[in-house]
């Protein structure tokens, strides 16, 4: 698992391959990741927009914008959680995922919540010893 926290809120993601999604002979490599966001901040948030950075073996970048979550801007109490879960395809067999989270407060005061950088490894990827 990997984990981080910005302005008192933690955002937990735990990523696994699935194998059964994946067809490694037509390059496609699938992943499922579950993240759970805490807010451990005196103020609610409400989760309102996300950007992802995604980075295969090779080096190639998508980055990927939009509003909320999983159809969802969801609101978080101080002490409350919000638990989803996503998933991406790679043409690569392993590469990494970081991003952040715009949340408002209900002052209006926007806040940037990073993201941890998490791996996505693959069973079908190259070992290499150094």
């Amino acid at each position: 698992m990997y984990s981080e926290t910005t302005h008192g809120i933690t955002v937990t993601v735990r990523p696994v391959f699935l194998d059964e999604q994946s067809a490694p002979a037509e390059n496609r490599y699938v992943w499922a990741y579950f993240v759970r966001i805490e807010n451990g901040s005196d103020r609610a948030v409400t989760l309102r927009s996300r950007w992802w950075h995604i980075t295969d073996a090779r080096g190639r970048v998508q980055e990927v914008r939009g509003a909320g979550v999983v159809g969802e801007q969801p609101r978080l109490p101080p002490g409350g959680s919000y638990e989803y879960n996503s998933g991406t395809p790679l043409s690569t067999p392993s590469g990494i995922m970081r991003g952040a989270y715009q949340m408002e407060g209900e002052d209006g005061a926007r806040l940037e919540v990073r993201i941890p950088a998490f791996s996505l490894d693959s069973p079908h990827q190259a070992v290499r010893l150094n």
